[in-house]
């Protein structure tokens, strides 16, 4: 993992992430905990393009389990929090 320092980028400006972000993420440190991230531009689409494509096969997932009719209705909130207590307790 790449990492540095934020007080050496303030010293020496952003040029000094140039050649790290050729291999991949930087981890920007701040009062000893990883605090930011830097990374290139395709790389960041990339990441967000995956999470679109999870999230539209999670949509799809889900309209083909009531299609099959495995999903279940309740009258009310109260009533869908009982039936879920229930499944963690078991």
């Amino acid at each position: 993992m790449n990492t540095i320092p934020a007080t050496e980028i303030k010293r020496y400006g952003i040029s000094v992430v140039n050649e790290m972000v050729e291999s991949g993420p930087v981890h920007i440190i701040k009062k000893n905990n990883p605090e930011y991230v830097i990374m290139r531009e395709t790389q960041y689409n990339n990441i967000l393009h995956e999470l679109d494509e999870a999230y539209i096969d999670r949509i799809q997932l889900s309209l083909q389990e009531i299609k099959n009719g495995n999903t279940r209705q309740f009258k009310n909130v109260k009533a869908l929090m009982k039936e879920i207590n229930h499944q963690t307790s078991e």
